[in-house]
């Protein structure tokens, strides 16, 4: 019975969102929001990952905690350029390969601080 009740809610959503004057702009804002909301969010929990675990981050050292650091950023600036790199066959071999360095380095980061843990 829920099943089908909030089947016919999402519904009448799409219906409001398809046929009432304004209704693609409203649905384009509160999907910003969402969004926004999202990764506010994800900030607060990578501020909070950060804070709780400062020290490990301290006790890698020099070298790992920049091969850490550089692979985090690349793997932002890689997922936030994925539609333009997506866009081209070259720029998707370079998506995944920009990817697959940065997991791998990672790893060699969390091997590492492993081995002295």
């Amino acid at each position: 019975m829920t099943a089908a009740r909030n089947a016919l809610i999402v519904l009448a959503i799409a219906a409001a969102v398809a046929f009432l004057p304004g209704g693609w702009p409203a649905a384009a804002f509160f999907g910003t929001l969402l969004s926004l909301i999202m990764f506010g969010g994800l900030a607060w929990f990578v501020a909070r990952l950060y804070a709780d675990h400062r020290l490990d981050l301290f006790g890698i050292g020099d070298r790992n905690r920049t091969l850490l650091y550089g692979a985090v950023a690349v793997v932002v600036l890689t997922l936030t350029a994925s539609n333009r790199l997506f866009a081209t066959g070259i720029g998707t071999m370079l998506w995944f390969v920009l990817i697959g360095g940065a997991v791998f380095a990672i790893f060699t980061v969390w091997r590492a601080w492993r081995a002295y843990a």
